[in-house]
């Protein structure tokens, strides 16, 4: 939210000044969507042709095996290189951000969504196309509505950021302890709890992301918020979806 004062517009002082604002604000949240929307819609189209570069098939379209490649990307060392890839980038943007140029800043998001959709083929070894398909779109939609509330409510949602964070870190505690567990009933648990933080955190990030906004910002500054802006909802809708299909995907 920019630092405007509505009632000083309807007054008809500034009103002029509240245009510009606003005309400024819509840009900036425009592009931060358009650079999320690039990132989900590069994810998609990498792990597509990664799972169907690495799968074997009968004539009936049954998968059968892996390729040599499909070996690598899901059970190789490369997977540990591609985690440690992809952390690399999100810290290496997180903390470098303010020395990057914009441009550069978003070729990285992009690299990172790239190497992102490398990992993510996975899901498509384990749930049918149909359940992917139809948790996406209800993932899209669920994400629209929750951005649309973080981006027009006027209730402060920065104190449930520092709750939802620890719920963030709960949630991939007890999913680190559930690999040994393997129970049903906590998977199911955490999948619950995870659509609920992500869904919480895509409204907060979104109001957080507004607020970032300033109209004294240059192109630099503003693309680089922009950039960094996108990666957070870029991640909110990402954990979204792999939690709902978690929740609701039908397994192969």
């Amino acid at each position: 939210m920019s630092d405007f004062d509505r009632n000083v517009a309807a007054r008809g002082f500034g009103a002029a000044q509240s245009v510009a604002i606003d005309a400024g604000l819509r840009a900036y949240m425009l592009r931060v969507y358009n650079y999320m929307a690039a990132g989900v819609a590069l994810t998609g189209v990498v792990s597509w042709l990664t799972f169907n570069a690495a799968i074997i098939t009968d004539e009936a379209g049954r998968i059968t095996g892996l390729t040599s490649f499909g070996q690598a990307i899901f059970g190789g060392p490369l997977t540990i290189v591609l985690f440690l890839g992809t952390l690399g980038i999100v810290f290496f943007l997180s903390f470098r951000i303010n020395k990057l140029q914009a441009s550069t800043a978003f070729v990285l998001f992009l690299v990172y969504a790239g190497l992102l959709g490398l990992m993510l083929s996975t899901v498509f070894l384990q749930y049918t196309g149909a359940s992917i398909t139809r948790t996406f779109f209800i993932s899209a939609a669920s994400f629209g509505a929750l951005s649309l509330y973080g981006y027009s409510t006027q209730r402060d949602l920065s104190p449930i950021g520092s709750f939802l964070i620890m719920g963030l870190f709960g949630i991939i505690l007890a999913m680190i302890v559930n690999m040994f567990l393997k129970s049903t009933g906590l998977d199911f648990a955490i999948s619950a709890i995870g659509v609920l933080i992500f869904a919480g955190l895509t409204a907060w990030d979104t109001q957080r992301i507004k607020e970032m906004y300033s109209v004294q910002d240059d192109g630099t500054v503003a693309g680089r918020k922009a950039v960094m802006g996108a990666l957070a909802l870029y991640l909110d809708f990402i954990n979204l979806f792999l939690f709902l299909l978690r929740f609701m995907g039908a397994r192969r």
